[in-house]
């Protein structure tokens, strides 16, 4: 069994070199965030990326919407993403590397040497990736600002501020006739999400979005502040309590985005983590999301209360704000017809 055991820790450290690698292929739907690889968690049928990151300097990997989902090193990842057992993860990641380590009737020497300097060249690989993607980072925001002057102000007319009954709250339209969401990191412009009139989104491609955030309302020290995953989610809140709204654009960025404002006021901010309710995805990473943020920071949580009737299929504040309006209209429709009925059969007669 020891003989084991050492063999699993022998293809975990040489594991390590690959890891971009590996993690690409397990979580293909995934990106490179920093030394992180933010993937969707394809053992829970997650809908998003944003839940789930694997290290790709220690291997160690993560999902905090599942509290019991995490682990120290590749192996335990591809154990956990293929529902095997550690020797099996530790043989099948062998075999994808040729590392030899359980060939039958061969035992490789073990090579110290070799295996540190496999890792001194994979960290500078990560060092020269990582200042790329700062250079793109920078592009990214020149880019930002330059869209972003270029755009005239958004009318609140715009189909998709019309589908979600909510005002631009300053938001811009480019020529495309795009929504331009600004993102913010350090008081700084860094990045743009632009949202179409059916609603698709997108960031500009190399784009900071972790710790980014976009801002509606005015944020007072020692005022409330709601902080929520979509810009959408965001301006029902401000529309509803007139309280300024910090938007995260992901449940994987609530918590980053909340320890910065707590971090830049002092602590003099009155945070409040208004979460998504994803009843329909297992996990319910939304609730999970809110929840870390929230003990991270000491905050307050508010979720959607639904009420009876209301559909499985919603998530949000916006999506109980809709349903409400929905509901209001309809019975304003009915009394309008029943008065027309009434005027056109009669009342009082002399």
């Amino acid at each position: 069994m020891s003989e084991v055991i050492a063999k699993i820790q022998r293809v975990s450290r040489a594991s390590l070199a690959h890891a971009e690698t590996l993690t690409r292929e397990w979580l293909p739907q995934g990106s490179r965030q920093g030394s992180e690889w933010v993937a969707r968690n394809v053992a829970r049928g997650d809908r998003a990326s944003g839940s789930f990151g694997v290290s790709l300097v220690s291997g160690k990997w993560n999902d905090f919407a599942d509290n019991s989902a995490h682990g120290g090193d590749l192996v335990s990842l591809y154990s956990y993403l293929n529902a095997c057992r550690q020797v099996d993860a530790a043989m099948a990641i062998d075999r994808r590397l040729g590392l030899g380590v359980f060939r039958r009737g061969v035992t490789p020497p073990v090579n110290d040497a070799a295996e540190a300097a496999a890792m001194v060249a994979y960290r500078q690989r990560l060092e020269d990736d990582a200042a790329e993607r700062e250079l793109a980072r920078q592009e990214a925001a020149d880019r930002a600002r330059s869209a972003w002057r270029a755009a005239r102000p958004a009318p609140s007319t715009h189909p998709y501020l019309m589908t979600k009954g909510i005002p631009a709250y300053h938001l811009r339209q480019c020529r495309r006739g795009w929504l331009l969401v600004p993102l913010h990191s350090g008081g700084e412009l860094v990045n743009l999400q632009w949202i179409t009139p059916n609603g698709q989104k997108r960031f500009l491609k190399g784009g900071q979005v972790q710790g980014a955030y976009a801002v509606i309302g005015e944020i007072v020290p020692g005022g409330r502040v709601y902080v929520c995953e979509g810009w959408a989610t965001g301006a029902t809140l401000h529309r509803l309590t007139g309280d300024p709204a910090v938007c995260a654009m992901h449940a994987g960025n609530l918590r980053a985005v909340a320890e910065k404002l707590r971090k830049a006021l002092n602590g003099s901010l009155d945070l409040v983590i208004a979460g998504d309710d994803d009843r329909q995805t297992q996990g319910n990473p939304g609730r999970q999301a809110a929840n870390d943020a929230a003990l991270a920071v000491g905050a307050m949580v508010l979720y959607p209360k639904w009420p009876d009737g209301c559909p499985d299929d919603l998530t949000d504040f916006n999506d109980l704000y809709r349903w409400h309006r929905a509901r209001l209209d309809d019975a304003s429709q009915d009394d309008q017809r029943q008065a027309g009925s009434t005027d056109m059969t009669g009342g009082d007669h002399e």
